[in-house]
């Protein structure tokens, strides 16, 4: 048996392409309320994988299949979709793969080619699938072929098996697992679920589905048997990677499948020079982008769209999300970072944590100290300031080499509204301050521990907003009263 060989430089589409996606499934085994393809891998929903896959093939449109739990499939991917358009379309009842693909017939458009693929399939990769539908029309063929993605597997359980001509240079037909018979069981070449084929010919095909078969559905793999009786050359893309056509139908494939993305992501990461303490212990649920030098410690997630600049060095026990990180900052550990859609900003130079809180809109310049146990939150810290224990900057805009002190809090919500406070250039805050928003506290200024601040300050002057201390000598603290007997 022969593998096709395509040549991806060459590849290029002919004609639009349409994406169609079966995500109909009900997933009974994952044993959750969710939709089997709203499931997350790496932080994104196995629907999300695949319809991403569709927009870097630049498909001009994706056929979603739904059925159980169509509604909130649906609204699920309407909130993600991006520039691809997407059109759904539901399969009640449920009656097999052609049936589904039956569906679909009224959204597609002859002059299109067609990759069907599963919503419940995450990980095949663009280059796959660009080198399956170059195999539709390959070299100087002039008639269109119907191509199958197809691997080898050392136990093909479940897997409809292919079906080659005696040379080998061709498919015949796909056997599923209840209708093979004990020579065709031996075959280890299996069908992934992943087909390109012309519209056109496509619908001609499903409409002579028939359900006689030993489970009384109807399979899309009989499209095969039709086009080679009518004399269309059906043809096998075949890759070594399983994880590309595993899908997912319990916890334990879900998590199975996790790790080994997680693993391979790590690995890419390594050939770039990030070192990694280990490998095993990474999670990466967005993007992550490192520069040179970059060292990652254990079991640290990284979520949205994460930046680490030359040099970072990143604790173990971190959560770091949508951040920009320049070069030479240190994390340490049990830090969280999570910029939302704000962002988060790092510079160069800056000490963040252990078990700091970097929140949406902080704004960190280089330089800059966040120590154990303080917050901060849509807050500006320029060059070399500090905040080093126990501390909340909400709201603030603090100039450089200021100094935070412990147990500080700027209040910045009265309950209806927020305020700002800012502190400039040089001024020293003492500990257990409370600066009430809005406030600016002058360059050069001190306010003393203990004090609560409502107006603002002169620049250089000391500040300081508490109760007179009173002492009385020889206090004698109350006693309890005996109990009567």
């Amino acid at each position: 048996m022969q593998e096709t060989s395509v040549n991806q430089s060459t590849f290029s589409l002919e004609r639009p392409l349409d994406v169609v996606v079966m995500a109909a499934g009900k997933g009974t085994r994952m044993k959750s309320r969710l939709p089997k393809v709203l499931q997350r891998l790496a932080g994104k929903p196995l629907l999300g994988h695949v319809l991403g896959t569709a927009a870097q093939l630049k498909a001009r449109s994706a056929v979603v299949i739904t059925g159980h739990g169509a509604a909130e499939v649906e609204a699920a991917v309407a909130k993600t979709s991006g520039d691809l358009a997407i059109k759904f379309v539901r399969q009640e009842p449920q009656l097999g793969t052609g049936h589904a693909v039956q569906q679909t017939v009224p959204e597609l458009v002859d002059d299109g080619l067609v990759v069907v693929l599963s919503g419940d399939v995450p990980l095949t990769q663009t280059d796959t699938l660009k080198a399956l539908i170059a195999c539709v029309r390959e070299g100087a063929a002039t008639t269109d072929r119907l191509a199958l993605l197809t691997l080898d597997m050392p136990n093909p359980t479940g897997y409809g098996r292919i079906v080659r001509n005696a040379q080998g240079d061709h498919v015949l037909a796909i056997v599923e697992q209840k209708d093979a018979s004990p020579e065709q069981l031996q075959i280890r070449e299996v069908y992934s679920g992943i087909m390109a084929v012309p519209a056109k010919q496509l619908k001609t095909w499903l409409a002579k589905l028939d359900n006689n078969n030993a489970q009384g559905e109807y399979y899309l793999t009989d499209v095969v048997k039709w086009a080679v009786a009518d004399g269309v050359k059906v043809v096998a893309h075949r890759i070594q990677d399983e994880l590309q056509v595993t899908g997912v139908n319990s916890p334990q494939q879900l998590a199975q499948l996790e790790r080994a993305y997680q693993l391979k992501n790590a690995n890419e990461l390594m050939l770039q020079g990030v070192r990694l303490a280990d490998p095993a212990r990474l999670d990466v649920r967005g993007e992550l982008h490192c520069e040179a030098d970059v060292e990652i410690d254990v079991n640290c997630v990284f979520e949205g769209q994460v930046h680490l600049g030359e040099g970072v060095r990143i604790g173990p026990n971190c959560v770091i999300a949508n951040a920009r990180i320049a070069a030479g900052a240190v994390i340490h550990a049990f830090t969280h970072i999570d910029g939302e859609k704000l962002g988060v900003m790092v510079g160069e130079g800056s000490l963040i944590g252990p078990f700091a809180r970097l929140r949406p809109g902080a704004d960190l310049a280089a330089e800059v100290h966040i120590g154990n146990f303080v917050e901060v939150k849509n807050s500006t810290m320029a060059k070399g300031a500090k905040a080093n224990h126990l501390a909340y900057l909400g709201d603030a805009t603090v100039g450089e080499r200021v100094n935070y002190g412990a147990g500080s809090i700027t209040a910045n919500y009265d309950g209806a509204n927020k305020h700002r406070t800012v502190i400039e250039n040089d001024v020293h805050i003492g500990s257990n301050c409370v600066l009430i928003a809005p406030v600016t506290i002058g360059a050069g200024g001190t306010v003393g521990g203990g004090s609560a601040i409502s107006k603002s300050t002169e620049p250089g002057a000391l500040s300081v907003a508490r109760g007179r201390q009173t002492s009385i000598a020889n206090w004698q603290r109350p006693q309890k009263t005996p109990k009567a007997k």
